[in-house]
């Protein structure tokens, strides 16, 4: 099957199927220490910070999740459109399939609608191998991104019918890409989790950013199981998330996705340890049922009144706010 058919299927099947790992981020174990006392105006509070230079008015990107067939066209610009207005980051999905067919470019295109938010391009690291340097720099160029998105995917690759499985010399290829790129590199898992050991090496290669992308999301091995996936049991393979920023806290600065539903999840991981936090499962379920702006509403207000209700004024203030466990 090829790569355009295959970006179709699968997010098709994440809105179709249940996709959704069994293990939890283990957000659910952990609540903020409530601040009877604020001492702080609601209205003064303020969640905006920086990413690749630019300013964003809550700390949420909206992930990377799709682009390479005729319909992704109209889905990432309707979601980089809501980014926009509401002062988010905005991710594209793999292209891969840009690359294979250069006239898919324009379901990449977004600028046109979101000419003020960061940009975040994506590629696998596997084919950081695979095309010449000047390929991987033009995916950034041709949609003025501002920034690269690395998206390592061994398991999903592992149980795909056709994927691809030699992950050998891939942290060389990244570091050759951070060596050489003109813009920051984030470097992102897909649903499985990351380690600090891993995210050291990012750190030694050049990354600038880290997505730890953790399970208790969408389990993308469950989807290529959809899709006749070769060798079952791995579907909650991975590390949940919130125990992935743990461990990866104070390497790099870190992006918090995988099972990220709601603004309230979005500032659990931002107070353990994450600068961003981000998803893309809940907004392209929002998008579909036509509900994006109110959704994407719901899930600043969350984050707002979290901030109010642990007496964080600010990002720098949220960043500090006390959890406690059960």
């Amino acid at each position: 099957m090829g790569t355009e058919s295959r970006k179709k299927d699968h997010v098709e099947l994440v809105l179709r199927k249940d996709a959704q790992y069994a293990k939890t981020t283990r957000f659910e174990r952990m609540d903020f220490m409530h601040n009877a006392l604020p001492e702080i105006d609601l209205k003064d509070v303020d969640l905006s910070t920086t990413f690749l230079g630019k300013k964003i008015s809550y700390p949420i990107l909206i992930t990377g999740m799709t682009g390479g067939y005729p319909a992704a066209k109209n889905i990432n610009k309707e979601l980089a459109k809501a980014a926009e207005k509401h002062g988010l980051a905005f991710g594209v999905g793999s292209q891969r399939a840009m690359i294979e067919k250069p006239k898919l470019k324009e379901t990449y295109e977004v600028r046109s609608v979101a000419p003020n938010i960061p940009l975040l391009a994506n590629i696998g690291a596997f084919q950081l191998k695979k095309y010449p340097f000047e390929q991987i720099e033009s995916l950034v160029s041709s949609i003025e991104a501002d920034g690269l998105a690395i998206h390592l995917n061994a398991l999903q690759e592992v149980v795909q019918p056709e994927g691809d499985t030699d992950f050998s010399g891939v942290l060389d290829a990244i570091r050759k890409t951070c060596d050489r790129l003109s813009v920051p590199v984030v470097v992102k898992e897909t649903g499985a989790g990351m380690n600090q050991s891993v995210a050291v090496k990012l750190k030694e290669a050049g990354a600038s950013y880290i997505d730890v992308a953790g399970a208790g999301g969408t389990s993308w091995s469950k989807v290529e199981y959809f899709r006749s996936g070769p060798v079952p049991g791995f579907e909650n393979w991975g590390i949940p998330t919130a125990d992935c920023i743990v461990m990866c806290r104070n390497v790099l600065p870190i992006i918090a996705s995988g099972g990220i539903r709601n603004g309230i999840d979005g500032v659990k991981a931002i107070a353990l340890g994450a600068d961003l936090c981000g998803a893309a499962y809940p907004f392209i379920k929002a998008w579909k049922d036509d509900a994006l702006d109110e959704f994407i509403g719901v899930f600043k207000n969350q984050m707002k009144i979290c901030a109010y209700l642990t007496g964080s004024k600010n990002h720098e203030q949220l960043k500090k706010a006390k959890l406690f466990f059960h």
